[in-house]
């Protein structure tokens, strides 16, 4: 199929019967409770999205193989962190000195003590640009390919992740009782399922895994009074389907059984609550991720592709981040060298902590783990007035340093995966500004990920609302170094 994005339009349709698409979460996080009220009207309206049909192309058969996505939203200085420029002038290359790292000639700031340790189990990727210089067209040409440079209010385009989990369900009847697509604290702000539906967006774990009180509700009931309750109303909407089956030409009937089998297996079946449990995790490795939210939740990550989540998204924001709450360290939210040194120790042990577990537990060729942001910082300070006291800020009216948002080239990272590690893909200029060796995009980041889901993109698409076949990434190929 090669068929262009660019050639299709924007326009959307509603399903069958002009109702709106059946969501999936209503089952997952609901917990069915609805079923017992359930008209043939509202069967109807369940059933009203048509499932949307796959190109030919995909693997026939395929591993189980997993990925983990840890997202940095606002986009992470490569300069201060990956890509240091020592030898740049002072207005360039910011106030922190470079270390060594594990793999000879390879160095990061000083930031970054722990992951340079671990150098040998990652690859850096230097050369990563795109095209749009806002949060949300970065994030979706970014997650979803989409080429557009102007920043939207939806996704044209599904991410990823929803593709992932969509042409994995086309498989057949998942037999792990945990949902294919979690994702934790996720990155949903600009991206998600678009014409594909909310029937294939993330089982979303929201909250502070660190905080003792945190749990995922409509997980391993153990009342069996209440296993029965519900059980008695999916039993009920069943009856109530009187639609001929014969009727149901796109098996739209056969998807929500499925999915409402899910619900109920992830909802009655213990292991299911053991599997988000991170109690169960011993003190050592709580502590070796970090007691604080990014730590918890990139250790529930590994927890949850080790049961058999098969793609796992997870954003790195919050109080950790400084003031605003994320990475995007204009000099107008933070002072950017504060908000680095803020937010370093939290990232730099969560990470390193999720890759070495990544290798020491033998999910090293399953999993592939990718640490990125929508795109990096400006290599050149700049100089603005603070809008408010906070971590990481000074008082309003204060100036101090800060960096803008840069596309033209940025830096990610890479483990597990069967890939060889201790590497590094491309390079920029002596100021970071420009790739100037082995440019990658935004369709060879996604290739790289397809291909390891077993889906190769050169020749799978996925028919829009308006039954148009649409590629799920248009230019781009799997970047060699970072495949097995």
């Amino acid at each position: 199929m090669t068929q262009s994005r660019d050639a299709l339009t924007n326009a959307l349709c509603q399903g069958p019967f002009g109702l709106q698409p059946w969501h999936r979460r209503s089952f997952l996080q609901a917990g069915l409770a609805g079923f017992g009220s359930l008209s043939l009207p509202g069967i109807l309206k369940l059933r009203a999205q048509n499932p949307l049909m796959a190109a030919d192309g995909t693997e026939a058969k395929r591993e189980k193989t997993a990925v983990i996505m840890v997202w940095q939203p606002g986009g992470c200085s490569h300069i201060d962190t990956y890509d240091p420029k020592p030898s740049a002038i002072s207005e360039y290359r910011g106030p922190f000195e470079t270390i060594a790292t594990k793999v000879p000639g390879l160095r990061f700031t000083e930031l970054l003590p722990l992951q340079a340790s671990i150098a040998d189990r990652f690859t850096v990727l230097r050369s990563m640009q795109q095209t749009a210089g806002g949060h949300p067209a970065g994030s979706m040409q970014l997650l979803s390919g989409d080429p557009d440079t102007r920043d939207k209010p939806k996704p044209r385009f599904p991410d990823w992740m929803t593709v992932a989990n969509y042409l994995r369900s086309q498989e057949g009847p998942r037999q792990n009782p945990l949902p294919m697509y979690v994702g934790v604290n996720p990155p949903l702000e600009y991206n998600g399922p678009a014409y594909l539906g909310d029937a294939y967006s993330p089982f979303t774990v929201s909250g502070d895994p660190n905080q003792p009180t945190f749990s995922v509700p409509n997980i391993g009931l153990s009342d069996a009074g209440e296993v029965q309750r519900i059980g008695r109303r999916s039993n009920l909407r069943r009856n109530l389907d009187t639609i001929e089956r014969t009727f149901d030409q796109q098996g739209e009937l056969a998807a929500l059984d499925e999915f409402e089998s899910q619900a109920m297996t992830l909802l009655t079946n213990p292991k299911t609550k053991e599997a988000f449990d991170l109690s169960r995790e011993d003190d050592r490795t709580r502590d070796r991720y970090g007691r604080n939210s990014w730590g918890q939740q990139l250790l529930l990550s590994r927890r949850l592709v080790e049961a058999g989540v098969e793609v796992m998204t997870t954003s790195l924001s919050g109080p950790l981040c400084g003031r605003v709450q994320n990475w995007d360290d204009h000099a107008v939210n933070h002072h950017v060298f504060d908000a680095m040194r803020f937010r370093a120790a939290a990232y730099d042990r969560a990470v390193t902590a999720l890759i070495e577990d990544i290798y020491e537990r033998g999910l090293d060729k399953r999993v592939l783990v990718v640490v990125t942001g929508e795109f990096g910082r400006t290599p050149k300070i700049n100089y603005a007035a603070s809008t408010g006291a906070g971590d990481a800020s000074a008082p309003a009216g204060t100036q101090q340093p800060g960096r803008d948002h840069w596309p033209r080239a940025f830096s990610n990272i890479w483990a597990g995966g069967g890939i060889q590690t201790g590497r590094v893909i491309g390079a920029t200029d002596k100021r970071g500004e420009d790739v100037v060796e082995r440019m990658c995009g935004p369709g060879d980041f996604l290739a790289t990920i397809y291909h390891h889901l077993g889906i190769n993109s050169a020749t799978t698409a996925i028919r829009d609302l308006n039954g148009r076949p649409t590629p799920i990434v248009d230019h781009g190929k799997p970047i060699p170094e970072l495949i097995a």
